[in-house]
């Protein structure tokens, strides 16, 4: 009797035991999940604190110095140097949230080029950045205080505001003028790229023609300014196709380039000559090499003076940005 009482007991134990076992670890798979869809779909609080980022350390290059800055006050400054005031306030707003994802991004991914600094000002490191001084000598006497109250306006009403892939900060690359189309960053800086970052194409830049360039070079210059790059460099003008564009990138810039014994990048090329752009056609005559250059920057990102011709076609701020970085979100801090 005893054992048929254990055996009924056990039975009842096992009956209640069963639908805990599989609910707790049900719930404990639901609430890993929910963890896991906050890590990649939202910000975490404890890492991107508004506050804990609003003053930066930020190094002046003249100087040598660390300036202690509110985030909003040096993003005045980024603004102010790196896009025209006249351009639209949508696009200075779009440069603003930008810029502030770039410097937020710099920050969080822990950047170290600059000893006890979180950002420079040097344009070719980081961003441009110039003081309120610097500001009202470059602005004409009777648009700066129209264009001072565009930048604080394209700061303030977007304050907080960053672009997010994931739930992070973005490497958020601009530049001046894409030439029409922009560029990958795999054909710019190689590696794998990132997926954020994809060519597009944008009209009305042609009307930003201040941005082309034209650049034209001695023979003798030419071959000497390769030769510092390539020792073994050999060209033979008299043969056909010593100079040949051999390959384009999907933003239509040079990709490979051939001249004489060597096949080179185009972006090699932008950097040996210090062209505006990697988009060039080439030819030569007599005595010269002669470039034509579309466009002013990498091409990665944003195209600022599409910024501003998407603003007059009636975009907005948040329109732009995800025109130029597929696939994000436009979070508050």
């Amino acid at each position: 009797m005893k054992k048929i009482l254990l055996l009924v007991l056990s039975f009842i134990l096992i009956c209640f035991a069963i639908p805990i076992i599989f609910t707790t670890r049900r719930i404990d798979k639901v609430n890993a999940q929910t963890t896991e869809n906050k890590k990649v779909s939202g910000l975490s609080k404890s890492t991107y604190d508004y506050k804990k980022y609003n003053t930066i350390k930020l190094y002046h290059k003249s100087t040598k110095k660390v300036e202690n800055i509110k985030l909003d006050e040096y993003l005045y400054g980024v603004v102010s140097a790196e896009m025209p005031a006249s351009f639209e306030k949508e696009a200075l707003k779009a440069q603003a949230v930008v810029a502030r994802t770039y410097t937020l991004y710099k920050i969080v991914n822990n950047n170290k080029k600059h000893d006890k600094a979180d950002i420079c000002d040097d344009p070719g490191c980081c961003q441009a950045w110039i003081s309120k001084n610097d500001r009202v000598s470059k602005w004409d006497k009777e648009n700066r205080e129209e264009y001072w109250k565009k930048i604080v306006e394209a700061v303030n009403d977007t304050q907080g505001k960053i672009v997010t892939y994931n739930g992070k900060p973005i490497n958020a690359f601009f530049h001046a003028n894409s030439g029409g189309a922009t560029e990958a960053p795999v054909n710019v800086w190689g590696g794998t790229g990132l997926p954020y970052l994809q060519t597009v194409t944008t009209a009305g830049e042609d009307a930003y023609s201040q941005y082309n360039s034209k650049v034209s070079i001695t023979k003798k210059e030419f071959e000497s300014k390769i030769k510092e790059e390539h020792s073994d460099f050999k060209i033979n003008y008299k043969e056909k196709d010593c100079i040949k564009i051999e390959e384009y990138t999907e933003g239509n810039r040079v990709k490979t380039i051939k001249i004489g014994n060597l096949k080179l990048s185009g972006v090699e090329i932008r950097s040996i000559f210090n062209l505006r752009s990697a988009n060039f056609k080439v030819s030569l005559d007599e005595k010269n090499i002669k470039f034509e250059v579309l466009g002013y920057g990498h091409g990665v990102g944003m195209s600022q003076t599409g910024a501003d011709s998407l603003a007059k076609s009636g975009k907005n701020y948040e329109d732009i940005i995800h025109h130029y970085y597929k696939n994000v979100k436009i979070e508050n801090m």
